[in-house]
């Protein structure tokens, strides 16, 4: 999944409306978004093709007109596989819900179609089942869509609280993964903020205030990949809009978003989009 945002691995989502609810169709060139995290609890259909979500360290596997609920402050990644793909991404505002349930922080919601068990998958298919109706809504451009819409979306949710959720209270979370997850997501965020500048180990290590190589071995065992690949997965993401976006030639956008060297850009972007800066650009 592509997203345009310039701040797209601490996402805040500002058209959020007053039942604390965004909607939003789109239609992209697929490929890879980096781990990112944000606080509203994410809905994503896909309309077509097939995806791969990694959410908190494991992979899924998301099949056409299969649902995924993605839940706030998970930190996720997603891959699409078609050139072109459409799905429908719905964001919903715990804090907005508070009023229809005041102790919903305790909740937490758990959909993904490779852990759904048989007595469960009826209710699952109701909820594929309302994201193409959303779907259907918006492709008629029905007069009161947004109600309607807005509607569908509350079912959604109360379904996947009643049938999806457990409830715990926050001494239930482990201290231990409690802090990693603060930590992981501290990361993100600082990469986010600085990847166009060079980013040491050291630079990193000393920002969260542990020593570098406990750091790298804090990393890798919980993100499965070293923090310098990380980073440069990050620079070559924002790249790949720039080049669907821009016309700026290829060596200005490696050396804008952080890389100093040619060949390692050109490597790294070819492991994650099976191709060449200059193919994507050609066929955009």
């Amino acid at each position: 999944m592509k997203q345009t945002s310039g701040n797209p691995y601490y996402e805040t989502f500002h058209q959020i409306n007053e039942l604390g609810v965004q909607l939003a169709y789109h239609t992209t060139p697929g490929g890879y978004h980096p781990l990112h995290w944000h606080e509203e609890i994410e809905l994503l259909y896909q309309l077509n093709g097939e995806a791969d979500v990694q959410i908190e360290g494991r992979k899924y596997h998301i099949a056409n007109k299969h649902l995924v609920v993605i839940d706030s402050r998970q930190v996720h990644s997603t891959y699409t596989h078609r050139d072109t793909s459409m799905f429908l991404c719905v964001h919903i505002s715990r804090k907005y819900m508070e009023k229809y349930l005041p102790d919903i922080n305790l909740y937490q919601i758990r959909c993904l179609p490779d852990d759904i068990e048989d007595e469960k998958f009826p209710e699952y298919l109701i909820l594929c089942k309302q994201m193409e109706q959303l779907t259907r809504l918006y492709i008629e451009n029905a007069p009161a869509f947004q109600m309607e819409a807005e509607g569908i979306i509350m079912q959604a949710l109360a379904l996947l609280i009643r049938h999806f959720s457990t409830r715990s209270t926050t001494g239930n979370i482990h201290a231990g993964n409690r802090q990693t997850l603060t930590r992981i997501r501290e990361v993100i965020t600082y990469v986010d903020e600085n990847f166009r500048n060079p980013i040491s180990l050291q630079d990193i290590a000393d920002h969260m205030g542990l020593g570098k190589e406990y750091f790298c071995r804090f990393f890798k065992k919980n993100m499965e990949m070293s923090f310098l690949q990380y980073v440069n997965e990050v620079r070559v993401s924002h790249i790949y809009q720039d080049l669907l976006r821009t016309d700026t030639p290829i060596s200005e956008l490696a050396e804008e978003n952080g890389f100093t060297n040619q060949k390692l850009f050109n490597r790294t972007f070819k492991k994650i989009y099976g191709c060449t800066p200059s193919a994507v650009r050609r066929t955009n």
